[in-house]
């Protein structure tokens, strides 16, 4: 089951009326997970561009949409070797502000997985 996301604010998000302070991945299962934010960070320094080795972390088999919350201001970017991977995968993604991304995830339909940055 996917579940609703209520709401955002600099530093947190609020699913199914559970407010988290820190990034999230939601799984096809439903299941809300920590990012996973190291993978990231190794390669690049940072957590504001989605590396390949966290894009493999995030994928899954029967997933056909990605929705990524970039963070209030749009700051997260994926990498273009995590773009292509997901491009092979044939998984759509689907990238904006966290606030947006959030109506994105309540309306969606099928398959989706999403990773919702809280700050910046």
């Amino acid at each position: 089951m996917k579940p609703r996301i209520d709401a955002t604010r600099f530093g947190s998000i609020t699913i199914e009326g559970s407010e988290i302070e820190h990034d999230v991945l939601i799984r096809l299962s439903g299941e809300i997970k920590k990012r996973k934010k190291k993978l990231s960070k190794a390669v690049f320094g940072s957590s504001h561009t989605v590396s390949l080795e966290e894009a493999e972390y995030i994928f899954e088999k029967g997933a056909d949409r990605f929705i990524l919350g970039s963070g209030q201001n749009g700051m997260v970017t994926l990498s273009a070797e995590a773009a292509a991977y997901f491009k092979k995968e044939g998984v759509r993604v689907d990238l904006s502000p966290t606030p947006e991304a959030i109506q994105q995830w309540n309306k969606a339909k099928g398959s989706a997985i999403g990773l919702f940055h809280v700050t910046c």
